[in-house]
C-alpha cells in the first residue's frame, strides 16, 4: 500500500521516508522503535537531582532562542508544576516555541535542579501524563520530527493492510504465536513489558525462520546443480603462482587448489573466501580469474565502491599484465560513452575480465561466455544485486569475498548453503600492527608519535565516532578532532576530514588525496573503506574506542600494517574498558570476534545496517540462540515436506533467489 494514501503526508516527508529506506505502509509498520522509555508522572520539587524524571507542568513564558553556534541552540521555558514555578532549558528544540505559548500543558523529560530550580530537558511533549506509559524510542529520520512519525504509524495500523507472514500455521499453534499485524501493533503501541517480549519473539522466530529457509533452499538447490566442467590446463596455474614476485601462503594455496577444484567438478561453485584484513584474498581471487580465462570463459568481479574498483583493477592489471588478458573497468562515474565503448567490448566477447560497482548491474550489459562471478565484501550486497549480475551468465561459479571474520561456529550456521575457504595466514613480510589502549590524558604521548612518523613520509588515520556535536552523548567529533589536531602542529600539517554525509565525488577525492600522499592526517568517521590500501598509513587512532565492537576496531586497524612498515594503532578511551585489552594481545581476526561475540553479540560484527543478506531488524544471533535453534529445526523438518510450495509468499522469496539455479 502507498505511503500516499496516509493523510498529512506531502511528497518531500515521502521523499525523506525513501531515503531512510521506507517505502511503503508494509515497511512503515516494520520500522520498529530500538528501544523504549517507561514513563511516569513524578512530582515537584521532591525529585532527586540525578534521576530523569517526567513532569506535567503549564507553560507560563518562553524566551527567545539562543543560538550558540550553527547545529546547537537553546530554549529557555518558564513553567509551573505543582504551584513551583521553575525554567526548562532544552537544546535544539527552537522549532518547539511557536507552540509553547502560555497555558499550553506540557511532559517534561529531564533533570532538575531543586536549588536552582531548572530542569535540563531531554524532551518535550505537549499533553498530560496521567499514568505509567510505554513510549517507544525511534531511530530518528532525517528531516522527520518524532511526532510525524508517530502519526503515520498509528494512522498505518488503522490500515487494512495485508501483511505477508512467512511462519507456518501449524508453528504459529505450536507456540501460541499472536498474529504478524497484533505483534506490530505491540511494538509501537506496547500497554506493558510482558507484551512486548511476546510480540519480539514472534517477530524475531519470523525473521530466523525465513533466514534460514533460504540457506536451506539455497543448500538443497545446490545440490540438485549441476555445471558446466572447465578445463583448465594446471600447468600455466603453477607457472603464474611461480612468477608471482611474493610467495603465497599455505591458506592462499589451499584457497585456489579449492576453486580450480570447483570449475572442474559438476557443481557449480558457490563458494566463500573469508579472510582477515590483509590476509591476501585478492591473489586468490585474481588466480581464479586467471584459470576461468584459460578455460575460455569470461570473469565479473563486483566492488562495493569506485575506490575499491579502482584499486582491483589497478592490481589485476599489474599481475596479470604479461599475461595477453584483457580487462576493462566499468564505474558510475565515468561518462556515458566511456561506458557505451566498455559494453560494446564485453558483448562482442573482447573483454576477458570486467572489474566493476554497481554498474556492473547496467541492463544494457550482455556477457557471451561469463563463467565466473566474485563479489567483494558480500555482506554489501543484496540478493536482488546479485541475481541481476548471476542471471547475466547461465552457469555461473561464484565466488563470495568477505574480510569481516566471524565465529567459525556462526559462519558454518549463517553460510549454510556455501562452501568456505578460511584464510587466516598474513602475507610473508607484513609485521604484526602494535595497538596500545590509552587515556586521553595521555594523548600528548600519541601527537609524539604522530609526528615522528609524519617525519618519515608516513600518514595517519584518526577516527571519531560522530560528525555532529550532541550535548546528550559528550564524544569526539570530525570538527573537535581536525580543530585539536590542526593547532597541536601549528596548521603546517595537510589534514581532511572524511564523513558519510559528503556526496561520492567528495569522499572519493578526498581519498585519493590521501592515498597520494598529499593528505597527512586523514580524520574521519568508520566510512572509511574497507579494503582500501594506503602502504603509507602506519598509524590509527580511534577516539571514543569504549562505543564500537571489538569486530570494528580490528577492521579499521586493518587500515594500517598494509606494507612492511612497522603500524599502530591507538585506542582512546576514558574508561577501564578489559575487553579493549584482547585487541593489545591479538591480531588474529578470528579470534577477536569470538570474544566479541561473547561480549556483544552479532550486532556490531557486520557494522551498520547494510543491504546485504545478514541485516536482522530484530534478532540477535547470540541473545536469541534459542530461537535460531528452534527455528532451525523447524526449518528443516517444514522443508522436507515441500509445504513451503504451496505458499504463496514463499514463491516471491524463491523467485529472489532463481540466480542460484
Amino acid at each position: 500500500m502507498d505511503l500516499q494514501n496516509l493523510n498529512k503526508i506531502g511528497e518531500k516527508s515521502i521523499t525523506y521516508l525513501y531515503k531512510a529506506g521506507i517505502y511503503n505502509i508494509e515497511s512503515l509498520l516494520t520500522y520498529y522503535p530500538y528501544r523504549y522509555e517507561i514513563e511516569k508522572p513524578a512530582q515537584l520539587p521532591y525529585a532527586n537531582k540525578d534521576e530523569t524524571i517526567n513532569i506535567n507542568a503549564t507553560v507560563i513564558q518562553t524566551s527567545k532562542a539562543t543560538y550558540l553556534k550553527r547545529n546547537l541552540n537553546i530554549l529557555r521555558i518558564k513553567a509551573e508544576a505543582n504551584g513551583l514555578v521553575f525554567t526548562i532549558i532544552i537544546y535544539n528544540r527552537a522549532f518547539l516555541k511557536p507552540n509553547l505559548k502560555p497555558g499550553k500543558q506540557i511532559i517534561v523529560t529531564g533533570k532538575f535542579d531543586p536549588h536552582k530550580r531548572v530542569l535540563v530537558a531531554s524532551n518535550i511533549r505537549f499533553g498530560i501524563l496521567t499514568k505509567t506509559e510505554i513510549i517507544p524510542i525511534y531511530h530518528s529520520i532525517k528531516n522527520v520530527k518524532p511526532y510525524m512519525l508517530t502519526n503515520w504509524l498509528n494512522e498505518a495500523l488503522n490500515e487494512d493492510v495485508v501483511l505477508d507472514d512467512y511462519i507456518p500455521k501449524e508453528y504459529i499453534e505450536k507456540y501460541n504465536f499472536p498474529s504478524k499485524k497484533e505483534a506490530i501493533k505491540i511494538l509501537h503501541k506496547p500497554m506493558n513489558e510482558q507484551e512486548i517480549y511476546s510480540a519480539k519473539n514472534r517477530l524475531i522466530y519470523e525473521e530466523l525462520f525465513l533466514f534460514l529457509f533460504k540457506v536451506q533452499y539455497l543448500k538443497q538447490q545446490k545440490n540438485d546443480n549441476e555445471a558446466i566442467i572447465k578445463d583448465i590446463n594446471m600447468d600455466k596455474i603453477e607457472a603464474f603462482i611461480n612468477n608471482l614476485p611474493f610467495t603465497l601462503t599455505n591458506d592462499q594455496k589451499k584457497g585456489i587448489d579449492a576453486g580450480i577444484k570447483d570449475f572442474t567438478t559438476k557443481k557449480t561453485m558457490n563458494r566463500l573466501l573469508l579472510g582477515d584484513v590483509g590476509s591476501g584474498k585478492t591473489i586468490v581471487a585474481i588466480a581464479l580469474m586467471y584459470a576461468n580465462f584459460l578455460a575460455g570463459y569470461q570473469s565479473a568481479f563486483m566492488a562495493p565502491t569506485e575506490i575499491l574498483a579502482n584499486q582491483h583493477y589497478n592490481t589485476i592489471i599489474k599481475i596479470l599484465e604479461n599475461y595477453n588478458i584483457k580487462i576493462e573497468l566499468l564505474i558510475g562515474s565515468m561518462s556515458k560513452k566511456e561506458k557505451n565503448k566498455v559494453i560494446t567490448k564485453v558483448a562482442n566477447n573482447e573483454v576477458d575480465i570486467l572489474i566493476g560497482t554497481h554498474a556492473i548491474l547496467n541492463e544494457n550489459l550482455k556477457f557471451p561466455k561469463l563463467g565466473f562471478v566474485i563479489t567483494d565484501e558480500q555482506h554489501r550486497f543484496g540478493v536482488n544485486q546479485r541475481n541481476i549480475l548471476q542471471q547475466k551468465a547461465i552457469k555461473p561459479d561464484v565466488l563470495f569475498m568477505s574480510a569481516t571474520p566471524i565465529p567459525r561456529t556462526y559462519a558454518l550456521m549463517i553460510y549454510g548453503d556455501m562452501d568456505k575457504t578460511f584464510i587466516k595466514e598474513k602475507p610473508q613480510g607484513r609485521k604484526e600492527v602494535i595497538t596500545k589502549v590509552k587515556k586521553e590524558s595521555e594523548l600528548k604521548e600519541v601527537l609524539y608519535h604522530v609526528l615522528e612518523e609524519i617525519k618519515q613520509n608516513h600518514q595517519i588515520y584518526v577516527v571519531a565516532p560522530m560528525i555532529l556535536e550532541n550535548e546528550e552523548m559528550p564524544l569526539k567529533t570530525v570538527g573537535i578532532l581536525k580543530e585539536k589536531f590542526s593547532e597541536a602542529f601549528q596548521h603546517k600539517v595537510p589534514i581532511e576530514i572524511l564523513h558519510g554525509k559528503l556526496k561520492n565525488a567528495e569522499k572519493d577525492e578526498i581519498m585519493n588525496n590521501f592515498k597520494e600522499g598529499k593528505t597527512k592526517i586523514l580524520i574521519s568517521t568508520t566510512v572509511i573503506e574497507v579494503g582500501v590500501d594506503v602502504p603509507s598509513a602506519s598509524t590509527i587512532i580511534i577516539f571514543n574506542a569504549e562505543r564500537f565492537g571489538l569486530a570494528t576496531l580490528h577492521q579499521l586497524r586493518g587500515r594500517v600494517g598494509r606494507s612492511n612498515i612497522q603500524s599502530y594503532c591507538y585506542l582512546i578511551c576514558n574508561q577501564d574498558i578489559k575487553r579493549l585489552q584482547v585487541l593489545e594481545e591479538s591480531t588474529d581476526g578470528f579470534y577477536i570476534s569470538e570474544k566479541d561475540f561473547e561480549f556483544r553479540g552479532e550486532g556490531d560484527l557486520f557494522g551498520e545496517k547494510q543491504s546485504g543478506d545478514m541485516t536482522f531488524q530484530l534478532a540477535d544471533l547470540r541473545k536469541d540462540q534459542d530461537i535460531l535453534k528452534r527455528a532451525l529445526e523447524d526449518v528443516k523438518t517444514w522443508i522436507t515436506t515441500k509445504e513451503y510450495q504451496k505458499v504463496t509468499s514463499y514463491q516471491k522469496i524463491i523467485d529472489e533467489m532463481k540466480f542460484n539455479n
